[in-house]
Formats: C-alpha cells, sequence, structure tokens
C-alpha cells in the first residue's frame, strides 16, 4: 500500500473521530467512575467489536445484513434501546453512588468490556461503514486482504488513541475536580449517549 494512500485513509479517519460517539461518552464516564488503567477494559470491548465489525465488512456480511431489512431494524431497535438504557444508568450513578464513593464497589473488569463492547457492536450500520470506506482506499490490482488488514489495523490504532486520550482526560479531570467533576462527567455523558440514541432512532424510522 503507498505512503499517500494511507495517509490519506488517516486523515479521513481522524476528521470521521473529530466529533465524539457513544463509545467515546462512555469511555469518559467509565474512566472518571473506574480510574484510567480500568476503564481500559471499556476500550477493549469496543476496539474488539470493531474488529469483528471489519470483519464481517471484508467478508461480505454487510451485503446480507442489508438483504435481511427485519433482521437489519431489529438490530437498530435493540442498539438505540441499550444506548438509552446506559445513559440512564449514567446519570441515575451520578446522584447516588458518588455519595457512597469510597465504599461502593468498582465496576469489575468483565462488565467494563461487555459496556464498550455492546455499545459498539450494537451499532450494525457500522459493518455497512467499514465496507463503504475500505474500498476507497484499496486498489483493485493489489491483493485484498493484506491492504485491508493495513486499513484495519490503523483504523484501530487510531480509535485506541482516541478513547485512551479521552479516558486519560477523564481520570486527570476527576483528581482536579474530585467527585463534582466525576458527577458531572457521567451526567453529560449521559445525556450525550442519550441524544446519540434519539438521533439514531430518528435516522432508523426516516430510512428504515
Amino acid at each position: 500500500m503507498q505512503m499517500e494512500v494511507l495517509i490519506a485513509y488517516t486523515l479521513t479517519v481522524l476528521a470521521l473521530m473529530s466529533t465524539p460517539g457513544p463509545s467515546h461518552l462512555l469511555m469518559l464516564s467509565n474512566s472518571a467512575s473506574n480510574g484510567f488503567r480500568r476503564s481500559l477494559a471499556t476500550a477493549a470491548g469496543d476496539l474488539t467489536a470493531n474488529m469483528l465489525q471489519m470483519l464481517a465488512a471484508g467478508l461480505g456480511l454487510s451485503a446480507l445484513i442489508m438483504a435481511a431489512p427485519k433482521a437489519f431494524i431489529i438490530i437498530k431497535i435493540a442498539g438505540v434501546l441499550y444506548l438509552v438504557w446506559l445513559g440512564i444508568q449514567m446519570i441515575r450513578k451520578s446522584f447516588s453512588q458518588r455519595q457512597a464513593e469510597h465504599t461502593a464497589p468498582r465496576t469489575s473488569l468483565k462488565t467494563l468490556w461487555l459496556q464498550g463492547f455492546i455499545t459498539s457492536a450494537t451499532n450494525p450500520k457500522a459493518v455497512v461503514f467499514f465496507a463503504a470506506l475500505f474500498p476507497q482506499f484499496i486498489a483493485s490490482g493489489a491483493p485484498f486482504w493484506p491492504q485491508f488488514l493495513i486499513l484495519s489495523a490503523a483504523y484501530i490504532i487510531i480509535d485506541g488513541i482516541f478513547l485512551s486520550f479521552y479516558g486519560f482526560t477523564a481520570s486527570r479531570l476527576r483528581e482536579f475536580t474530585a467527585s463534582n467533576g466525576a458527577k458531572w462527567i457521567d451526567r453529560l455523558g449521559g445525556v450525550g449517549i442519550l441524544i446519540a440514541a434519539v438521533l439514531l432512532g430518528l435516522k432508523s424510522m426516516s430510512r428504515p
């Protein structure tokens, strides 16, 4: 793969990630609640889902999803409902658990990983997104899979950096602002996820 193609792809991905998504907002909340190191489990869950989605795109499963509109709609609805539930839980946690912050048990690494994985995996359009993005940077005259793996690895690295940045920023902010700052991170993150869920739901209804 030519270096200029990889640079153009990297700039494109950076532009697409310029606005934080639900996974980034979740990373903010979990880092504020559980610390940066433990929140890396959330990032790992998100990236695991991304790898599976990219693999599905590479194997042509995106076409299968598009060919089964009813199943596609069900998955989209499930993803929206999960985001609503997650946003509400984050807001509730900011009002209740923070009051007993020093005695309440921390969220398990398994739960943190599952939250990251489910938040990303319940977005079926991600498969279609990868299926639409990658062909723009793949040369038809060269072997497909080596190029696909390079693009996939680059995306994982970039997204991992973004997730780590959000998590590290939230943990530092918590240290400077103590519990009140952590509460507002949870509340703003929860509201952000709810807004994302509403927008995704409206888009799903307008374009089934």
